[in-house]
């Protein structure tokens, strides 16, 4: 059975009737489940700092095909002061690592459908919500707040004083807790995980260029402090920013 492990069956002692009775009522609530927790419950936060935030739901359709996206893509490192709008956010972090099945996989591939990568907000200039750092739900599709006030100068320095990170409306972080592959595949699954924030990064790019944003990424930083400053638990590990904004 696929989804998030929340309905378990034991394998001993238990009678073939009853077994057959608990698929059938699984079967009958699957699409209530499949929608509630569509990935393991290790990937599943409480809000660190009031409730959660609901987003706007994302769009399945735009303007600007994926043709024209990925021939304009270009990193951008130089941003105005505009700021962006939450239904702006929504629509990156959703295309980053959103729900785009009932089953609960995700906009980016994952191997075995793991879910390795953890994404955060650090929101400097964003209309309707305040400056902060965020945890990103994806079952959910909202943010748990982590810590209040703009981090982005905390950040840039973290990254070795890169602008795009402090000038940018907003960056994203995404970290990884590699035991969710490595778990089932072994060392092998260190470059899953690393292909996999490839995946979710060049989203964030694509959708960037659709919505007119500009985008980099950064793959410098001080990876304890980055860690510090968005603050990981044990064994979850900074893998790369992405700074984005309204284009000069």
């Amino acid at each position: 059975m696929t989804g998030s492990g929340h309905i378990r069956f034991t394998r001993s002692r238990v009678t073939l009737a009853l077994g057959l009775l608990a698929v059938a009522v699984a079967g009958a609530a699957g699409g209530l489940l499949l929608a509630r927790s569509s990935s393991p419950p290790s990937l599943s936060r409480q809000p660190a700092a009031g409730e959660a935030i609901p987003l706007p739901p994302p769009r399945t359709d735009g303007p600007v095909s994926l043709e024209a996206a990925i021939a304009s893509r270009r990193s951008v490192r130089e941003y105005g002061p505009e700021p962006l709008s939450l239904e702006d956010v929504a629509q990156l972090l959703w295309a980053a690592q959103g729900i785009t099945d009932p089953r609960g996989y995700r906009a980016a591939p994952s191997a075995g459908a793991l879910y390795p990568l953890e994404l955060y907000l650090v929101c400097g200039r964003v209309d309707g919500l305040e400056p902060g750092i965020y945890h990103y739900d994806p079952a959910a599709h909202a943010l748990d707040m982590v810590a209040r006030g703009d981090a982005r100068d905390d950040l840039a320095r973290a990254a070795i004083d890169q602008s795009p990170v402090r000038d940018a409306a907003i960056d994203l972080a995404f970290t990884a807790v590699y035991e969710r592959t490595t778990g089932k595949y072994g060392d092998r699954g260190h470059r899953y995980v690393h292909m996999e924030a490839g995946h979710a990064a060049q989203n964030v790019y694509l959708q960037s260029t659709a919505m007119s944003l500009g985008a980099v990424s950064i793959g410098a930083f001080d990876d304890a402090a980055v860690q510090r400053l968005l603050r990981l638990p044990e064994g979850e590990t900074p893998l790369y920013l992405v700074a984005i904004g309204q284009p000069t």
